[in-house]
């Protein structure tokens, strides 16, 4: 929402100061088309020559899902903290049990009970391949943990392939902008002979081509690529809430103490407070 209202607000603030300040949108509106051609095809051009087609494909969904916001919200931290509780619990009272959710997790009743969480097959590998690998003997805690940073930190690399490709876009629309008013003000040297209000309208459409890169990155490609690149970190960040309890369950520690480690790493604007997750936990007690 919020992101509609700043597209609004920079569109209102720049042009309607302009207006304001006496300038004619005529000028601009006859040029635009032409400009916009020129510095967006090349803009787009650019962006497919220099990206891979998975890349391509992140960015466009990446310019609804900046507007849309994170993923990952409190209650999906509280949902996976649950389901990390009960698959700790059985993987120490039950570990044949536990091979039957993690090697078929889309029909695994505790993996169906949080749909958004089977949802991702990110989050599903994770946890089941760690899991997996403890049950084959390969349980050392630090290991484990350097084996799942190592994991987790590829997965950011590979997320944040999109924000750094539009801001790539972003940095070159400025002198993508040059490139057409260069062109503008070659076309008006060729009519010289022109009378004076002739030129003047030819020069000033040759500067919406500057104006337009200008705008386009900085008002409007930079502050996606930006808002993309916030949204990835703080969506990468519930790897790190498995991986927290992951590991204080091969050190171990009690089944509630490994999912308050987990609670304690998330970030605190989707941290769930201590109260609602016991609560929750001892919901999950009673039905089983």
């Amino acid at each position: 929402m919020f992101g509609m209202i700043g597209i609004v607000v920079t569109f209102a603030m720049v042009f309607g100061g302009y207006m304001m300040a006496g300038g004619k949108l005529g000028v601009i509106l006859h040029s635009l088309p032409f400009e916009m051609m020129m510095i967006g095809g090349a803009a787009v051009g650019s962006f497919l020559l220099s990206n891979e087609t998975a890349v391509i494909k992140q960015a466009l969904g990446g310019i609804a899902r900046s507007l849309k916001g994170p993923r990952w919200h409190e209650a999906d931290v509280q949902a996976v903290l649950c389901l990390m509780f009960q698959l700790l619990r059985i993987a120490r009272t039950s570990p044949v049990e536990l091979e039957e959710h993690i090697e078929n997790p889309q029909v695994s009743p505790i993996f169906q009970a949080y749909p958004r969480i089977l949802g991702d097959e990110h989050v599903v590998t994770l946890i089941a391949d760690t899991l997996r690998s403890a049950s084959l003997n390969y349980d050392d805690p630090y290991q484990v943990e350097e084996m799942l940073s190592q994991r987790i930190g590829l997965m950011n690399e590979e997320a944040m392939h999109a924000p750094h490709a539009l801001q790539n876009m972003a940095d070159a629309l400025p002198a993508l902008g040059i490139v057409a008013a260069v062109l503008g003000v070659i076309k008006t040297m060729s009519s010289i002979d022109q009378p004076p209000e002739v030129l003047g309208k030819m020069i000033g459409g040759a500067l919406v081509g500057t104006f337009l890169g200008v705008f386009l990155a900085y008002g409007i490609v930079a502050p996606f690529a930006q808002r993309l690149s916030a949204v990835t970190k703080q969506d990468q960040a519930f790897y790190d809430v498995i991986k927290s309890v992951l590991v204080a369950g091969l050190h171990q520690h009690a089944t509630n103490l490994c999912v308050e480690v987990g609670r304690q790493s998330a970030p605190e604007h989707v941290r769930p407070s201590f109260g609602a997750l016991e609560t929750a936990l001892r919901e999950l007690k009673r039905a089983s």
